[in-house]
């Protein structure tokens, strides 16, 4: 069968290696897709035989994007071993300030510099302009923004982490600086512009969405159940809450479950072609448990954003579903502008907290020999459990991340895009595109969930219903 070679250069804006198989039945028509995650995790391992107080900075290595959420989650964990039960209104206003920071630069690094070329130019566009170097020559305005709200964030996390990559600011039981009035002053003069131009993000993602609404709304779309973090009255809080799960029609299926009981709700399978793991609702099983992680699970979940110009633009939001929670996949790019906006909201209103100039900044306590924490991270709920001897030596970890809490919802993309854009036997690199624009939309950060270094291509393959090779394409 003839083929043509597929290149597109720069590589795929995905973070990690990541391979897609397609299986087609006798007929031609789709049959099975999977998308393989080819790296091998280790960090679990590393940590195992490390003190529990090392533990925030070795686990935040994990990945150089979103390290602040595993410095953050560990060190809740860590509060716990060290017996600080509630930390000081100084050390969790510095943690919450430097992770919507974090939030902030994430969300904007993946709209403008990620997924932007595919919004602002289609699907389909020649390769050579699909990209961020396109977005700068056709929308310089837009593209500066971007990079100056991703130096915001990252500032607002070198004042309350000591670095803008992998800080050291949160430790057990507190933190191990506050904020100055002058860091304070400095970082205002710039939070009501961030406010202004997170909403003019979230404008332009709607006018490109509204211009062709129903295929974009339609695209890779298919029902699941949303797990996040909510507080006590079902607010959104991306720090800290308890986890509620919903099902496709908005009913709860579980409500204010706490850390140390997530066992008994969630659990993870393995399979053998993929390193990444597999997380459920225990309750309802492998096949029907499966679910939804990040910014459209979040607002889905969350009954009020406690953020005025967020919450305004949720319930704008939320009016698409009719009354049921929003299942299109690519409707996460409109709620992570949403989160965009509540992110830069939060840094202005804890900027004025005079709070975070005070000295009151660890606790201790009794110690303890177990704990789980998690939170919201950019991508979606992270959870960390680890176990603690009595030397001080952490004996077990087990890290559910994000990207692998979206692992099954991964893959239903691929089968759903695969289903309304293959062209039969062969692999266009228009559905190359299309497979690649449905995984992005998770934000999917893969060495995050599986830890390898190298570069990241994408291996698109083709099987007939032999199971023998009859295509692939190479990107990256």
């Amino acid at each position: 069968m003839a083929t043509r070679k597929i290149v597109i250069n720069p590589v795929t804006r995905v973070e990690g290696h990541g391979k897609v198989t397609i299986h087609l039945d006798e007929e031609g028509h789709i049959g099975q897709t999977r998308f393989h995650i080819t790296e091998f995790r280790g960090f679990e391992r590393f940590v195992q035989g490390r003190l529990y107080w090392e533990a925030p900075v070795i686990v935040e290595r994990l990945c150089g994007i979103c390290p602040v959420s595993h410095h953050l989650a560990a060190s809740k964990a860590m509060d716990v071993i060290a017996g600080a039960e509630k930390i000081t209104p100084t050390a969790e206003k510095m943690r919450r300030l430097m992770h919507y920071g974090q939030t902030y630069q994430s969300h904007a690094l993946h709209f403008f510099h990620l997924c932007s070329p595919d919004l602002l130019f289609g699907f389909d566009a020649p390769v050579e302009k699909r990209n961020v170097f396109g977005v700068i020559e056709a929308y310089p305005d837009v593209a500066k923004k971007a990079v100056l709200m991703r130096k915001f964030g990252q500032e607002v996390i070198k004042a309350t982490g000591g670095k803008k990559v992998h800080g050291t600011g949160s430790i057990p039981g507190g933190v191990n600086k506050n904020l100055s009035k002058e860091e304070a002053d400095e970082l205002k003069r710039d939070a009501d512009t961030m406010v202004d131009w997170a909403v003019e993000a979230l404008e332009l993602c709607k006018k490109i969405v509204n211009a062709d609404a129903k295929r974009l709304l339609e695209f890779g779309t298919f029902e699941s159940n949303f797990v996040s973090i909510v507080a006590e009255d079902g607010c959104m809080d991306l720090y800290d809450g308890n986890l509620r799960a919903i099902d496709a029609d908005g009913k709860i299926i579980f409500d204010q479950v706490k850390p140390a009981d997530y066992l008994d709700y969630i659990r993870e399978e393995v399979r053998p072609w993929s390193y990444m793991k597999f997380p459920f609702i225990y309750p309802l099983g492998k096949e029907k448990g499966w679910y939804r992680v990040g910014p459209l699970a979040r607002l889905n979940c969350a009954t009020y954003i406690d953020s005025p110009i967020a919450e305004k633009e949720r319930k704008e939001f939320m009016a698409l579903g009719n009354g049921r929670p929003i299942h299109s996949s690519l409707a996460y790019h409109w709620a992570r502008l949403i989160e965009l906006i509540h992110s830069a909201e939060k840094i202005r209103e804890l900027l004025a907290d005079p709070d975070l100039q005070r000295d009151e900044l660890v606790v201790t306590g009794k110690k303890k020999n177990s704990a789980v924490a998690w939170l919201e991270a950019p991508r979606g709920t992270l959870f960390h459990h680890y176990e603690v001897d009595d030397n001080d030596q952490i004996t077990m970890a087990n890290l559910i991340v994000s990207t692998t809490n979206n692992n099954e919802p991964m893959n239903q993309v691929v089968k759903k895009v695969a289903e309304q854009y293959l062209d039969r036997k062969k692999i266009t690199e228009g559905l190359l595109n299309h497979i690649e624009v449905g995984i992005r939309a998770y934000d999917p950060c893969l060495s995050c969930a599986t830890h390898a270094l190298g570069r990241m291509p994408l291996i698109v393959q083709l099987f007939d219903h032999h199971d023998d090779l009859i295509d692939e394409r190479v990107r990256g």
